[in-house]
Protein backbone atom coordinates (compact mmCIF):
# COMPACT_ATOMS: atom_id res chain seq x y z
CA UNK A 1 0.00 0.00 0.00
CA UNK A 2 3.01 2.30 0.26
CA UNK A 3 2.49 3.74 -3.22
CA UNK A 4 -1.00 4.88 -2.19
CA UNK A 5 0.07 7.09 0.71
CA UNK A 6 -0.51 10.83 0.70
CA UNK A 7 3.21 11.36 0.09
CA UNK A 8 3.16 9.25 -3.06
CA UNK A 9 -0.19 10.41 -4.44
CA UNK A 10 -0.05 14.18 -4.01
CA UNK A 11 2.10 17.27 -4.36
CA UNK A 12 1.15 19.03 -1.14
CA UNK A 13 2.45 22.33 -2.51
CA UNK A 14 -0.72 22.35 -4.59
CA UNK A 15 -3.37 22.61 -1.87
CA UNK A 16 -4.37 25.00 0.88
CA UNK A 17 -4.93 21.90 3.02
CA UNK A 18 -1.27 20.83 3.03
CA UNK A 19 -0.65 21.22 6.75
CA UNK A 20 -3.74 19.16 7.52
CA UNK A 21 -2.96 16.35 5.09
CA UNK A 22 0.60 16.07 6.35
CA UNK A 23 -0.74 14.67 9.63
CA UNK A 24 -2.00 11.48 7.94
CA UNK A 25 -0.41 8.57 6.11
CA UNK A 26 -3.33 7.59 3.87
CA UNK A 27 -5.69 10.12 2.30
CA UNK A 28 -8.93 8.49 3.45
CA UNK A 29 -7.82 9.05 7.05
CA UNK A 30 -8.35 12.78 6.45
CA UNK A 31 -12.02 12.55 5.46
CA UNK A 32 -13.48 12.62 8.97
CA UNK A 33 -11.88 15.94 9.91
CA UNK A 34 -12.39 18.04 6.77
CA UNK A 35 -15.33 19.95 8.23
CA UNK A 36 -13.53 21.07 11.39
CA UNK A 37 -10.34 21.85 9.48
CA UNK A 38 -12.16 24.19 7.10
CA UNK A 39 -13.65 26.19 9.98
CA UNK A 40 -10.27 26.46 11.68
CA UNK A 41 -8.44 27.47 8.51
CA UNK A 42 -11.17 29.77 7.26
CA UNK A 43 -10.93 31.98 10.31
CA UNK A 44 -7.24 32.59 9.56
CA UNK A 45 -7.55 33.49 5.87
CA UNK A 46 -6.40 37.02 4.92
CA UNK A 47 -9.22 39.53 4.48
CA UNK A 48 -7.47 41.15 1.52
CA UNK A 49 -7.80 37.92 -0.49
CA UNK A 50 -10.91 36.23 0.92
CA UNK A 51 -14.37 37.36 1.92
CA UNK A 52 -16.74 35.53 4.20
CA UNK A 53 -20.15 34.91 2.68
CA UNK A 54 -22.63 33.36 5.03
CA UNK A 55 -21.82 30.96 7.83
CA UNK A 56 -18.37 29.38 7.49
CA UNK A 57 -18.08 30.10 3.77
CA UNK A 58 -14.87 31.76 2.57
CA UNK A 59 -14.55 32.69 -1.09
CA UNK A 60 -11.46 34.21 -2.68
CA UNK A 61 -12.11 37.62 -4.21
CA UNK A 62 -10.54 36.42 -7.45
CA UNK A 63 -12.84 33.37 -7.70
CA UNK A 64 -15.75 33.42 -10.12
CA UNK A 65 -19.03 32.14 -8.68
CA UNK A 66 -22.18 32.15 -10.80
CA UNK A 67 -25.37 33.37 -9.16
CA UNK A 68 -27.17 30.05 -9.64
CA UNK A 69 -24.52 28.04 -7.76
CA UNK A 70 -25.47 26.79 -4.27
CA UNK A 71 -22.75 26.79 -1.62
CA UNK A 72 -23.25 25.53 1.95
CA UNK A 73 -20.63 25.84 4.66
CA UNK A 74 -18.16 25.03 5.79
CA UNK A 75 -16.44 25.70 2.50
CA UNK A 76 -13.33 27.38 1.13
CA UNK A 77 -13.14 28.45 -2.52
CA UNK A 78 -9.53 29.33 -3.26
CA UNK A 79 -8.14 31.96 -5.65
CA UNK A 80 -9.13 31.97 -9.33
CA UNK A 81 -11.47 28.99 -8.92
CA UNK A 82 -14.65 28.89 -11.01
CA UNK A 83 -17.99 27.68 -9.66
CA UNK A 84 -20.30 27.44 -12.63
CA UNK A 85 -24.04 27.52 -13.12
CA UNK A 86 -26.12 25.29 -10.87
CA UNK A 87 -23.14 23.75 -9.09
CA UNK A 88 -24.24 22.21 -5.77
CA UNK A 89 -21.69 22.38 -2.96
CA UNK A 90 -23.21 20.69 0.08
CA UNK A 91 -20.53 21.68 2.55
CA UNK A 92 -17.23 20.42 3.98
CA UNK A 93 -15.57 21.24 0.66
CA UNK A 94 -12.24 22.80 -0.28
CA UNK A 95 -11.97 23.94 -3.90
CA UNK A 96 -8.37 24.64 -4.89
CA UNK A 97 -6.80 27.48 -6.82
CA UNK A 98 -7.88 27.57 -10.44
CA UNK A 99 -10.19 24.59 -9.99
CA UNK A 100 -13.43 24.27 -11.96
CA UNK A 101 -16.71 23.00 -10.48
CA UNK A 102 -19.13 22.79 -13.35
CA UNK A 103 -22.80 22.82 -14.13
CA UNK A 104 -24.86 20.42 -12.02
CA UNK A 105 -21.72 19.08 -10.31
CA UNK A 106 -22.26 18.11 -6.66
CA UNK A 107 -19.56 18.18 -3.98
CA UNK A 108 -19.70 16.90 -0.41
CA UNK A 109 -16.87 16.38 2.10
CA UNK A 110 -14.06 16.75 -0.40
CA UNK A 111 -10.66 18.30 -0.96
CA UNK A 112 -10.00 19.39 -4.54
CA UNK A 113 -6.36 20.28 -5.09
CA UNK A 114 -5.39 23.21 -7.32
CA UNK A 115 -6.53 23.11 -10.94
CA UNK A 116 -8.82 20.11 -10.49
CA UNK A 117 -11.62 19.99 -13.05
CA UNK A 118 -15.02 18.47 -12.33
CA UNK A 119 -16.82 20.45 -15.02
CA UNK A 120 -19.90 18.52 -16.16
CA UNK A 121 -22.51 16.56 -14.20
CA UNK A 122 -20.10 15.01 -11.70
CA UNK A 123 -20.76 13.75 -8.18
CA UNK A 124 -17.73 13.89 -5.89
CA UNK A 125 -18.36 12.83 -2.31
CA UNK A 126 -16.01 11.82 0.53
CA UNK A 127 -13.10 12.05 -1.86
CA UNK A 128 -9.75 13.77 -2.42
CA UNK A 129 -8.72 14.77 -5.94
CA UNK A 130 -5.07 15.60 -6.65
CA UNK A 131 -3.47 18.42 -8.62
CA UNK A 132 -4.79 18.82 -12.18
CA UNK A 133 -6.94 15.68 -11.94
CA UNK A 134 -9.94 15.73 -14.25
CA UNK A 135 -13.23 13.88 -14.23
CA UNK A 136 -14.94 13.62 -17.59
CA UNK A 137 -18.60 14.46 -18.09
CA UNK A 138 -20.95 12.30 -16.04
CA UNK A 139 -18.22 10.46 -14.14
CA UNK A 140 -18.87 10.03 -10.41
CA UNK A 141 -17.43 8.81 -7.16
CA UNK A 142 -19.70 6.25 -5.51
CA UNK A 143 -19.18 6.63 -1.77
CA UNK A 144 -21.44 4.00 -0.13
CA UNK A 145 -21.38 0.25 -0.77
CA UNK A 146 -24.65 -1.33 -1.86
CA UNK A 147 -24.58 -3.64 1.17
CA UNK A 148 -23.86 -0.63 3.45
CA UNK A 149 -20.79 -2.37 4.94
CA UNK A 150 -17.63 -0.49 5.88
CA UNK A 151 -15.27 0.30 3.02
CA UNK A 152 -12.10 -1.75 2.60
CA UNK A 153 -9.31 -0.43 0.37
CA UNK A 154 -8.01 -3.35 -1.67
CA UNK A 155 -4.72 -3.51 -3.55
CA UNK A 156 -5.13 -7.06 -4.73
CA UNK A 157 -6.24 -10.04 -2.70
CA UNK A 158 -3.56 -10.00 -0.02
CA UNK A 159 -3.05 -6.26 0.52
CA UNK A 160 -6.05 -4.64 2.17
CA UNK A 161 -6.80 -1.92 4.69
CA UNK A 162 -10.04 -1.66 6.63
CA UNK A 163 -10.89 2.04 6.69
CA UNK A 164 -13.63 1.90 9.32
CA UNK A 165 -15.60 4.26 7.07
CA UNK A 166 -19.13 3.73 5.83
CA UNK A 167 -18.64 6.53 3.34
CA UNK A 168 -15.55 6.76 1.18
CA UNK A 169 -15.48 7.73 -2.46
CA UNK A 170 -12.25 7.86 -4.45
CA UNK A 171 -8.72 9.12 -3.92
CA UNK A 172 -7.25 10.44 -7.17
CA UNK A 173 -3.55 11.19 -7.39
CA UNK A 174 -2.12 14.13 -9.30
CA UNK A 175 -2.83 14.38 -13.04
CA UNK A 176 -5.41 11.57 -13.17
CA UNK A 177 -7.76 11.56 -16.16
CA UNK A 178 -11.14 9.86 -15.67
CA UNK A 179 -13.12 9.18 -18.84
CA UNK A 180 -16.72 10.25 -19.34
CA UNK A 181 -19.46 8.21 -17.72
CA UNK A 182 -17.16 6.26 -15.41
CA UNK A 183 -18.04 5.09 -11.89
CA UNK A 184 -15.32 5.03 -9.25
CA UNK A 185 -16.63 2.55 -6.69
CA UNK A 186 -16.26 3.02 -2.92
CA UNK A 187 -12.64 2.75 -1.79
CA UNK A 188 -11.07 3.32 -5.21
CA UNK A 189 -7.53 4.74 -5.14
CA UNK A 190 -5.89 5.84 -8.39
CA UNK A 191 -2.18 6.59 -8.61
CA UNK A 192 -0.63 9.61 -10.25
CA UNK A 193 -0.86 10.14 -14.01
CA UNK A 194 -3.33 7.34 -14.66
CA UNK A 195 -5.93 7.32 -17.41
CA UNK A 196 -9.33 5.70 -16.97
CA UNK A 197 -11.20 4.71 -20.11
CA UNK A 198 -14.71 6.15 -20.60
CA UNK A 199 -17.64 4.12 -19.22
CA UNK A 200 -15.38 2.25 -16.80
CA UNK A 201 -16.39 0.73 -13.47
CA UNK A 202 -13.28 0.98 -11.30
CA UNK A 203 -12.58 -0.85 -8.03
CA UNK A 204 -9.55 -1.18 -5.79
CA UNK A 205 -6.16 0.44 -6.35
CA UNK A 206 -4.66 1.39 -9.69
CA UNK A 207 -0.86 1.92 -9.68
CA UNK A 208 0.64 5.17 -10.93
CA UNK A 209 1.16 5.72 -14.66
CA UNK A 210 -1.25 3.01 -15.80
CA UNK A 211 -4.17 2.94 -18.20
CA UNK A 212 -7.37 1.31 -16.96
CA UNK A 213 -9.15 -0.20 -19.97
CA UNK A 214 -11.23 -2.66 -17.96
CA UNK A 215 -10.74 -4.71 -14.78
CA UNK A 216 -8.75 -7.36 -16.66
CA UNK A 217 -6.79 -4.94 -18.78
CA UNK A 218 -4.77 -2.44 -16.72
CA UNK A 219 -1.56 -1.64 -18.58
CA UNK A 220 1.48 0.53 -17.81
CA UNK A 221 1.99 3.65 -19.86
CA UNK A 222 4.86 3.48 -22.32
CA UNK A 223 7.23 6.30 -23.16
CA UNK A 224 6.92 7.67 -26.67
Amino acid sequence: MEQFTIENLYDLNETIAADYLKTFKYPWEALAGIKDFIVKLGNTLPADKFEKRGEDIWIAKSAKVFDSAYIAGPCIIDEDAEIRQCAFIRGSAIVGKGAVVGNSTELKNVILFNKVQVPHYNYVGDSILGFKSHMGAGSITSNVKSDKKLVVVKNGKDDQIETGLKKMGAMLGDNVEVGCGSVLNPGTVIGRECNIYPLSSVRGCIPAKHIFKDKDNIVPKTED
